[in-house]
């Protein structure tokens, strides 16, 4: 066996033999991923996976389960200056993808200059898909967390969606995702 063969092997052999100290400096060395839509960026959490984009999406994220739940989704959304809609129009809209179109819990706040307005939704989820934004079946016991931030190019929109025992468990992260916005 070579050298570099050798020493590769060996190296393979000792991360094994200590998985959790190579995850945790993994963890400790690994850079946070930033992303940029609108004259804006933001951290995405460690723990999201980045997933196909599509032509209306900047980003998909997948979000992990919790315990005994499905995955949730957060996709963000940037159509340029002045398109989208208004921020009252993509509440109601948001607000209409569940059944009986309960009303959503609403915040506004700043973060690092920019106006982010804040948005909970939790119901039946119509689960809108496709070109025409048609339900693709109902979902029950659905959480939505939404953030529109007044960007420099225009509103950038977060929309996390999942079980609810899910969008709850990764609130946090979606909560420092937003802390983390700045101009760009």
């Amino acid at each position: 066996m070579s050298t570099p063969r050798f020493l590769a092997a060996a190296a393979l052999a000792l991360a094994a033999s200590v998985p959790n100290a190579a995850a945790q400096t993994a963890k400790q060395t690994a850079p946070a991923r930033t992303e940029v839509a609108g004259g804006v960026e933001w951290k995405v959490p460690a723990r999201w996976t980045a997933g196909a984009g599509s032509a209306m999406r900047v980003a998909t994220y997948a979000v992990p389960a919790a315990k005994a739940a499905e995955a949730g989704e957060c996709a963000v959304f940037f159509f340029g200056a002045g398109q989208g809609g208004s921020i009252d129009a993509n509440v109601e809209r948001w607000s209409k993808q569940f059944e009986g179109t309960p009303a959503p819990q609403r915040t506004a706040a700043t973060v690092a200059g920019l106006k982010v307005t804040r948005v909970q939704l939790a119901g039946t989820y119509l689960a809108p898909g496709g070109p025409m934004m048609q339900s693709t079946g109902k979902r029950p016991g659905t959480r939505l967390l939404g953030a529109i931030v007044e960007a420099p190019g225009g509103n950038v929109f977060f929309k996390l969606t999942g079980p609810a025992a899910t969008v709850t468990a990764a609130q946090p992260e979606f909560d420092t995702l937003v802390a983390s916005l700045r101009k760009r």
